[in-house]
């Protein structure tokens, strides 16, 4: 009875020749250009360029300007996204409503937030180890930031990060209570899961042009705020 699982690419129209394709990039740990891929899939550079366009436009693969050689406008070079990050995309609508339907009927939306955000992580983690030390934890925090799609830019000890993207952008600009909390709330679980301590997170949301900010440890501006000001998703 029902659907059968399936996954952000499992995708009746994509044929078999773009999953090809698409298996061939994920198998590349950086970017890569045409050139380089259409080789390895068998296929004509322009073929392959089709399959890549037409995987961007669906959320499965991102692009970037190769660094610029020369004259003429650089090749696009393509990344396969992770599986959480492609999942983020896909959920995005189903946030918004469950957002507006804890900003609307809960007695506390921050706390059922938070809480809300710290099962998902526990729910991400289930059956990884924890890491050798706390330096390690909070890369892991990171690397899973980082698959889910905030595209986080760390400092030297990761110990705090530029999030540059959000894949909830525009829920969390309309319920920022809510949705900053639930990644506040990722965070920790996340945090603690790997061994860190949770008490050190904060997350700032739309702290300056272009990022929120996401604290994991000791330091200034880490720690709980003074009587929980609104805007500050900590705890």
């Amino acid at each position: 009875m029902g659907p059968l699982p399936g996954g952000a690419d499992d995708r009746p129209s994509m044929s078999p020749q773009r999953r090809a394709v698409l298996l061939r990039l994920r198998g590349h740990p950086g970017h890569v250009a045409v050139a380089d891929l259409a080789p390895q899939c068998g296929l004509h550079a322009n073929t392959v360029r089709e399959h890549l366009d037409a995987l961007v436009d669906t959320g499965l693969v991102t692009r970037e300007r190769a660094p610029a050689a020369g004259r003429g406008r650089p090749a696009w070079r393509y990344r396969a996204r992770g599986p959480q990050q492609a999942a983020a995309r896909e959920y995005a609508g189903l946030a918004a409503v469950l957002a507006a339907r804890i900003a609307r009927t809960s007695a506390d939306p921050r706390a059922d937030a938070l809480a809300a955000g710290e099962e998902w992580g526990r729910a991400l983690l289930a059956g990884r180890e924890p890491a050798g030390s706390g330096r390690q934890a909070r890369a892991g925090v990171l690397k899973l930031f980082e698959e889910i799609g905030f595209a986080p830019e760390a400092d030297e000890r990761a110990l705090s990060a530029r999030l540059l993207r959000c894949p909830f952008i525009e829920v969390a600009r309309e319920h920022p209570g809510v949705i900053c909390n639930v990644h506040a709330g990722l965070a920790r679980a996340a945090l603690s899961g790997l061994g860190g301590d949770a008490e050190t997170v904060e997350l700032i949301p739309f702290a300056e042009p272009g990022a929120c900010l996401l604290h994991l440890g000791p330091g200034p501006g880490s720690g709980p705020p003074a009587g929980g000001t609104a805007g500050t998703c900590s705890r």
